[in-house]
């Protein structure tokens, strides 16, 4: 009889209990995408659509441990890494992940939340970037995270740009930099994916607050089509894709009091099975 495999995706990130970011954004995202998620808690913010009201830190031993059960067991084809707000987390999950074999790696550099909540200790960031940026194979910052990683101000597209070679600069392999808080009537984010070149990704800015998860929920749609077996580029353009509907499909509907989530089951798939060689 043939044996299947389904492809798998790791999300090691934070916890959301109103359901439209962090891990559960990424299990939503990465299971409407017919693949398989598995996951590893790295924090704990109490936080809902209206924001974040405390951060309970979970136990770097427990993240490593978590990290080593489903390394050792459910072998996943990408990795996406969200909210690391501590040094320690930062080393413990690069340790960790350097004892395996590599797989690829999508980072959400998650420091801002979308209701304007900063989410990260300022020591980390210089941590993230000696660590977590060389193992990482794409970077997906929006405008806030690039002026914290640039060091400047980030508030337009020529902004974007700069920011971008800045962020490059300091190690960043390939890096999309997401135009979601732009005021203008199209949002634009670029994709730089070499030293010298950057692809453009424009779509039109919908009035809707329901945009709560949408980093996370672009991150781990990158993933997960590098689990399908899609190169980097294809990846990143069926992510926005996916992203957008999401954005568009959730937008007439009311959840919580403040920036709703997106749709992530406008047009779910089901479960991908690879016949195993």
């Amino acid at each position: 009889m043939k044996k299947y495999k389904y492809p798998s995706v790791l999300a090691i990130a934070g916890f959301d209990g109103s359901g439209g970011a962090g891990i559960q954004a990424d299990i939503k995202t990465i299971s409407a995408l017919g693949c398989y998620a598995t996951s590893v808690l790295t924090a704990l913010p109490v936080q809902n659509t209206q924001g974040v009201r405390n951060i309970f830190h979970i136990p770097v031993k427990a993240v490593s441990e978590q990290i080593e059960a489903i390394m050792d067991d459910v072998f996943p084809d990408a990795i996406k890494i969200g909210m690391v707000h501590t040094p320690e987390l930062v080393e413990t999950i690069v340790k960790t992940l350097a004892k395996y074999k590599k797989v690829p790696i999508v980072f959400d550099p998650v420091m801002v939340a979308t209701s304007g909540h900063r989410l990260i200790e300022k020591e980390t960031i210089q941590t993230i970037v000696k660590e977590l940026f060389p193992i990482s194979d794409i970077l997906t910052p929006n405008m806030d995270e690039a002026s914290i990683l640039a060091d400047m101000q980030v508030k337009t597209l020529d902004d974007m740009k700069i920011a971008g070679e800045k962020i490059k600069d300091l190690g960043g392999k390939h890096i999309l930099l997401k135009g979601g808080h732009q005021t203008t009537a199209k949002i634009t984010s670029l994709f730089y994916s070499d030293k010298h070149s950057s692809r453009v990704f424009e779509s039109l800015k919908l009035n809707t607050n329901n945009t709560h998860g949408s980093g996370c929920t672009l991150s781990s749609a990158i993933a997960s089509f590098i689990a399908q077996g899609k190169s980097l580029n294809d990846a990143v353009a069926c992510a926005q894709a996916y992203v957008s509907e999401a954005i568009i499909n959730g937008s007439d509907v009311q959840t919580g009091k403040g920036n709703g989530p997106l749709n992530h089951f406008f047009n779910p798939q089901k479960l991908i099975k690879n016949e195993l060689v």
